[in-house]
């Protein structure tokens, strides 16, 4: 029962890391480290299929190695933190929120930067 619950939650992640790929605000490597973390779980088979990808093993080994983030996956998540508070300002969201908000993207900022530059180009 807990290898299929693992699996249900790598195929979801996975899932969602697939729709992130195509669409800009819905990241894609934060969603495929889950699935690995979950199909080391639930499939050696499938776990090792997925860090060897052409397209998404990359940063999943970079991260399990060096714990590195790159330059571009960088960049993009800061656009997105942005977009994300720029539009809660322009929606008018209460100030309560935006200060839960202010302090949860600056604290993920913080996280993004202090990661080391991937060693994959």
């Amino acid at each position: 029962m807990l290898r299929v619950m693992w699996m249900a939650g790598g195929w979801t992640s996975f899932g969602l890391g697939v729709v992130g790929a195509v669409l800009p605000l819905l990241p894609t490597v934060p969603f495929m480290l889950l699935a690995a973390f979950c199909f080391a779980r639930g499939s050696e088979r499938i776990h090792v299929w997925l860090v060897e990808h052409p397209s998404f093993g990359g940063p999943i080994r970079d991260w399990y190695e060096h714990g590195a983030i790159g330059r571009d996956a960088k960049k993009w998540a800061l656009v997105a933190i942005g977009a994300s508070f720029v539009m809660s300002l322009a929606l008018g969201v209460g100030w309560h929120v935006l200060t839960v908000q202010a302090t949860t993207l600056g604290a993920v900022t913080a996280f993004i930067l202090t990661r080391p530059d991937s060693p994959t180009p």
